[in-house]
């Protein structure tokens, strides 16, 4: 836990260390476009997510059968590949439109969702086979394969799509060598690979994880579609505040996960998750308001109106961390028709944006006013589901 927890850092770090160069070098105009993309391509590649998790489980399926399933399990991610590269073909002139942004970076933005669905493929392999040192690995080295090619051409003047190509052919090499890292399936079970893939298994798996990675983004989407260009560019730096409120605890969710799954734990780690959320978002919040006057010395004058909003950002993080935190314990016990009001939490807010004053500051509190009333509705239906426990197993 403690390796994976320290790549998940590394990866993380790298990610937020992109937004530094990028919105100093490219300018709050450019900048908003990056981060942008940025955003639809972390939409697009949450099958890749849930494709870790459906890989995992199989794997550990097949070792309790005796049965090494890793040959099936590169196969349902071939599949999985190839629908989200379809999806990401389809909607690119869409994006384009939707965020002003050319065809070329936005299909290169979009291009390496498909390529994380490689690496999600491998990670479940590992994570299935308890293998945590190479996962630890495999999550650290493809985050730094990501930014630092990025970081390098923004150094040397490219622009936004060389940035995003050069993020791509790294994701590539991660991909590569990650694959080498988990070896080759054994030669029986790549024969058993050839059945027909459980897509459906991967998409039943991305509801959650979709809803969750949309309340992320959708602002940032919207600020890029509503406001002028200079003001969604310093939205967009403020909500990298709000990613690493968001991200940081994401470790407490993936250690009470299991206990969540216990009927009989469910109600007290629920509580235990909320409470230490709740420490941790009160805690980024506060450093975001002591760090916030550091900002314009770090990345430009152009971002110094942010200065006052930064812990409003990180408070919508923090609060979004928690809906994910209900959200999980959802996911452990199977009673996923509660993400339906995360859903229309996410609704809600996208109407609302579209209707507010198109400002900085407006975007911010309305953002983080729907979240927390979508995070008071969810935990509400959630401690509501668990009112009759499920009966234990027999002994």
């Amino acid at each position: 836990m403690s390796l994976v927890t320290a790549g998940s850092l590394v990866a993380n770090a790298a990610s937020y260390l992109l937004h530094v160069p990028a919105s100093s070098w490219l300018g709050p105009s450019s900048y908003g476009a990056f981060a942008s993309l940025l955003a639809a391509q972390l939409i697009l590649a949450v099958p890749a997510l849930a494709l870790q998790m459906v890989v995992a489980r199989r794997i550990v399926t097949g070792r309790l059968a005796g049965i090494d399933r890793t040959g099936e399990a590169r196969h349902l991610g071939a599949a999985t590949v190839l629908l989200v590269a379809m999806v990401a073909l389809l909607v690119v002139p869409a994006a384009a439109w939707a965020l002003g942004t050319s065809l070329v970076a936005t299909l290169l933005a979009l291009s390496t969702a498909p390529l994380l669905v490689v690496l999600a493929a491998e990670q479940g392999i590992l994570q299935g086979t308890g293998r945590f040192g190479a996962l630890a690995l495999v999550i650290a080295g493809a985050g730094l394969a990501r930014v630092v090619p990025a970081i390098i051409v923004l150094g040397l003047g490219g622009g936004v799509a060389a940035a995003l190509g050069a993020g791509a052919l790294g994701t590539i090499v991660a991909a590569v060598a990650a694959r080498r890292l988990v070896g080759e399936a054994p030669r029986d079970d790549a024969e058993q690979g050839q059945a027909r893939p459980d897509v459906a298994a991967v998409l039943r798996a991305s509801q959650v994880q979709l809803v969750i990675m949309a309340f992320t983004a959708i602002d940032l989407l919207i600020a890029r579609m509503v406001l002028d260009e200079v003001a969604a560019g310093v939205y967009a730096l403020g909500a990298v505040a709000a990613k690493v409120a968001f991200w940081l605890p994401f470790a407490v969710g993936v250690v009470l996960f299991p206990r969540m799954a216990d009927p009989a734990r469910t109600r007290e780690s629920l509580g235990s998750m909320l409470a230490v959320l709740a420490v941790l978002g009160i805690t980024a919040t506060g450093a975001a308001w002591l760090l916030a006057p550091i900002v314009p010395h770090v990345v430009g004058e152009d971002y110094r109106p942010v200065v006052s909003l930064l812990w409003l950002f990180a408070a919508h993080g923090a609060v979004l961390s928690a809906v994910q935190g209900a959200l999980l314990s959802v996911i452990a016990r199977d009673r996923t028709a509660v993400a339906a009001l995360a859903w229309t939490g996410l609704a809600v807010l996208a109407v609302v944006l579209l209707l507010v004053p198109a400002t900085v500051t407006g975007f911010i509190i309305t953002s983080l006013l729907v979240a927390t009333v979508t995070l008071v509705a969810v935990t509400g239906a959630v401690l509501w589901s668990l009112r009759e426990p499920y009966p234990r197993a027999p002994e």
